[in-house]
């Protein structure tokens, strides 16, 4: 969007802070409002039938949460939870609705991620039945980087934590399996992982592995 644009979008709604461990959505509320996350990152989560949680997704500074809700008005469909102090603009559904009458590149741009996301929640199945967990893996970790990561001197610095097991529910693999993976790619010389942190060392050669094209 235009920088105008964004700048009249962040000053939209209320201010909104959340620390860590803190539900800044919950799954089956009837909010409709949004979320404009300007710092900080999240984990979307949700229960399967068994009861066991799950995750779904990461969001960051910059996405947007709750959208789904505002737009058919149904329960939501996930919990969003802070991980790390998270700063957000609380935007309610009024005043989102005539952001999008007035401003069309905006409704453009959410029409965008929601097609993003389920893009990215396609892709997901189709991982789990076309290929191996250790390269499902390394695709995600190639998406998470590309998407999230932040240069440093050793590398692509992943913008978010995420444990073993919530790297297993993503690539649908055994968290023993996913274990052996990570540990077989930082033999490889591809991936440094340290308390807090997870650094892709050699991008390209995991784009090999993950079965991905070089980026242009």
């Amino acid at each position: 969007m235009p920088p105008h644009v964004c700048q009249e979008v962040l000053t939209l709604g209320v201010p909104a802070r959340f620390d860590p461990g803190e539900v800044l959505l919950r799954e089956g509320d009837d909010g409709r409002h949004v979320l404009v996350l300007l710092s900080g990152f999240a984990k979307v989560t949700a229960r399967v039938e068994n009861g066991e949680e799950s995750l779904l997704a990461v969001r960051v500074g910059g996405d947007i949460v709750g959208e789904m809700s505002a737009m058919d008005g149904a329960p939501r469909s996930a919990t969003v939870t802070a991980c790390g102090t998270v700063a957000s603009r609380l935007v309610q559904l009024d005043t989102l609705l005539l952001l999008l009458a007035r401003r069309p590149e905006v409704h453009l741009a959410l029409t965008g991620i929601m097609a993003d996301r389920l893009r990215w929640a396609n892709r997901r199945r189709l991982d789990f039945r076309g290929y191996p967990a250790k390269v499902r893996l390394a695709r995600l970790l190639v998406e998470l980087a590309t998407s999230y990561g932040r240069p440093t001197r050793r590398g692509l610095e992943l913008g978010c934590r995420l444990t073993q097991p919530e790297l297993a529910a993503l690539t649908g693999a055994a968290e023993t399996t996913i274990h052996k993976g990570l540990r077989e790619l930082r033999r490889a010389g591809l991936l440094e992982t340290g308390y807090g942190i997870t650094v892709i060392r050699d991008l390209p050669h995991l784009r090999q592995l993950a079965d991905l094209s070089p980026e242009p």
